[in-house]
């Protein structure tokens, strides 16, 4: 696929969701930019800021199949991946796929189910494969997993251990709505006269593995590879972080670069875009020394610090 077909599908497919999802551009282009880069994407925010419309308009425009899993505390790790199941008529167990075989899979409320079927979804999403019961099983591509989790409830919560949220190339929050865009959703839902909201379909599951390969060919040079490990180092080096970002940290940064550099209408990465999604990429991926997670210090302030520090290579943009 042409470079210039690669940039047009990415400006249809945000148009489709402006139309379903009011503002939260910041918030839609690195979710799209995730899955152009071929990974998961984890959304912490409060209840009712359309974390499910999000990832259901997402799945629509780019034509996947949508699944969703509500998270619960008695989710088996069956319930997630499938089973064995006896049939009569063929006198056979037979296996019955559960909802990761689908293209673009919604958990909801992941904190909310226990660790055993938390850690079912990490093959999943790191091989694109289940196995059970000794048989493995090849999952459709492309494959794509949006979890979301409520950040300020924490009674009847597991909190996602550090090798999952590292499976997730971006986390993401979506905010409160400024004043106007508020007014803006209320004034779609009495127009269209039905809570039933629905993007537009722009293109298939065939076509997305296509773009996915467009942005795989998009150049970047060395000093933005470095710029990459550079603020990954950083973190590791940083006193109020006791374990810092793993090159798989070093790494998301420079996929979702290339894909928002797509977005944007290049076949080049500019250091900005490392620094758009710089937060997103490395926060999650930071484990905070006891005495300063507990003064009020976040990963989000942190990466932020390090953008402010770590001299990366000159504007191009």
């Amino acid at each position: 696929m042409k470079q210039s077909t690669v940039e047009s599908v990415a400006a249809a497919v945000t148009a489709a969701l402006a139309d379903v999802v009011v503002g939260r551009e910041r918030t839609v282009r690195l979710a799209l930019a995730a899955v152009l880069a071929g990974g998961h994407v984890l959304i912490e925010d409060v209840p009712g800021l359309g974390k499910t419309l999000l990832a259901r308009g997402l799945a629509r425009a780019l034509g996947l199949d949508f699944a969703r899993l509500q998270c619960t505390p008695d989710l088996q790790p069956a319930d997630v991946t499938g089973s064995f199941l006896f049939d009569p008529a063929e006198r056979e167990f037979a296996f019955r796929a559960g909802p990761v075989f689908t293209g673009l899979l919604l958990a909801d409320e992941i904190n909310r189910t226990p660790p055993k079927t938390q850690s079912a979804l990490l093959e999943a999403m790191q091989e694109r494969q289940v196995t059970v019961e000794g048989r493995t099983f090849p999952l459709t591509r492309p494959f794509h997993v949006i979890a979301t989790a409520n950040p300020i409830e924490y009674e009847g919560t597991y909190p996602l251990p550090e090798a999952q949220l590292d499976r997730f190339l971006l986390r993401l929050d979506v905010g409160y709505p400024p004043p106007e865009e508020e007014v803006e959703v209320l004034r779609r839902r009495l127009n269209r006269r039905t809570e039933d909201i629905e993007a537009a379909q722009v293109i298939d599951a065939a076509t997305l593995l296509d773009v996915q390969a467009g942005v795989e060919r998009v150049d970047v040079d060395e000093d933005v590879i470095r710029y990459c490990v550079d603020l990954a180092r950083a973190t590791r080096a940083h006193s109020a972080v006791e374990v810092g970002a793993s090159p798989r940290g070093s790494q998301a940064l420079l996929l979702v670069a290339r894909a928002l550099a797509v977005i944007d209408g290049r076949d080049y990465v500019v250091p900005e875009d490392v620094k758009d999604c710089a937060v997103a990429a490395l926060a999650h991926r930071l484990t905070l020394r006891p005495e300063t997670w507990s003064s009020g210090v976040t990963g989000i302030a942190v990466v932020t610090e390090l953008l402010g520090t770590v001299a990366g290579p000159a504007s191009t943009r």
